[in-house]
This record gives C-alpha cells, structure tokens and sequence, in this order.
C-alpha cells in the first residue's frame, strides 16, 4: 500500500480529459443523429415516421452496456476484424446519444400547438419555412432544460467505458486503486471531479427550466 500523490491526481485529470472528450465526440456527432431521427419522427411521411420510431423504441430498449459490449466484442466476429476501443465506444455512444436527443427534440415539436403552423401557413410560408422560423425556435427553447439534464446523465455514463478497457475516469481510478490500495480516498477524489462537472450542468437545467415555466 502506498499514498496517492500528486502525480497519481495529474494521472486521474489526464482520464477526465478522455471523459470529456467522449461526451463532446457524442455531443457533436450524435447532435446530427438526433436532429435527423426528431425531423423523422415529426414528419407527416408515414414510412420517416415508422422508421424513426422502430429505432427509438429498439435503441432505447437496450441497455448502454448491451450496446458497448455489442460494438467491442460483437461486430469483431462479424466482420472479422479488431475495433479499437476508442472507436467502439465512439460509435455506441454516438449513436445512444443520437436517439435520446431524437426523443427529447421530437417531443420538443410535439409540444407546439397546431395554431403555430397555421400562423405561419396564413402569413404564405412553406412548410419548411413554418418549421424553420416559427416551430424550430420555439421547440429548441423546449427541449433545452431536457438536453441539459441528458447531457449529465452522459457525462456520468461514460463510466461504463471502462467495461471494454476504455481508459477515462472511471477506468483509471480502477487501475490507480488496484495499485495504492487506497480504494476509499481515489474514489472520493472521482466523485469529486464528476461533481466538479456534473454539478453546474445540474444548476444551470434548473434555471432553465424555472425560466421556461415563468415564460410560460
């Protein structure tokens, strides 16, 4: 057994920026993903609709874990190739984040009244031209509070990364602990630093949404 040092803490801030960085290639990629599933889900197309809804029920009824497992260890055997675990778990979380922000942004425009598109049909707008001035504006202001607190809720997800060797935050506090026997003390450091990034996120979604019921 050994003390934690200082150099221990640089190895644990080092991982954090891994956690970030994953929470920021899902953010950015599955953005994309979101957006195009909440168009699909909202759109009057009956075969967009379907499509969209099969993969928001079939994607949100499978635990994260089931889905990193699948791209680190399933999609080798079936392609026959090595997927390096920074793009397995790239890719099982872009795509978990794409869903759940289609979810939220879909239920976003669900929630603008009909009266909204007739405005903009009796002012000689297009379609698109109703959703992009007139609902798009009002359903980004909806779903802000929700894509905060989601966006905690990844931050903190991250974790199970660590399950397929992804070295972030949770990863390596494993590893420094199995070295320093210090178990208790490493993960109250952990806790913090989630703490540190989670908190103000959790803060800021409150605000928000006291703020939208206010408008309201």
């Amino acid at each position: 057994m050994r003390f934690v040092e200082f150099t221990d803490i640089l190895t644990l801030l080092v991982a954090l920026r891994w956690t970030i960085g994953l929470t920021l290639i899902a953010l950015i990629a599955g953005g994309p993903v979101g957006l195009l599933l909440a168009l699909m889900k909202s759109s009057r197309h009956v075969i967009a609709n379907i499509i969209a809804e099969i993969i928001l029920q079939l994607i949100q009824g499978i635990p994260l874990l089931a889905l990193l497992m699948f791209f680190y260890f399933g999609v080798p055997v079936f392609l026959g190739i090595d997927i390096p675990p920074i793009a397995a778990v790239s890719i099982a979380y872009v795509i978990y984040t794409g869903v759940y922000f289609g979810q939220i942004w879909a239920g976003s425009i669900a929630a603008i009244k009909q009266e909204q598109w007739e405005a903009g049909a009796c002012l000689g707008l297009s379609k698109w031209h109703q959703f992009a001035y007139i609902i798009a504006p009002q359903a980004f202001k909806l779903s802000i509070p929700s894509s905060v607190s989601f966006l905690v809720q990844l931050i903190k997800g991250t974790s199970l990364a660590s399950v397929v060797g992804f070295i972030e935050l949770t990863r390596a506090a494993q590893q420094l602990s199995a070295a320093t026997f210090q178990a208790t003390l490493v993960y109250v450091i952990v806790a913090i630093l989630y703490f540190a990034l989670c908190f103000p996120l959790t803060l800021w979604s409150r605000k928000l949404e006291r703020k939208l019921n206010g408008t309201n």
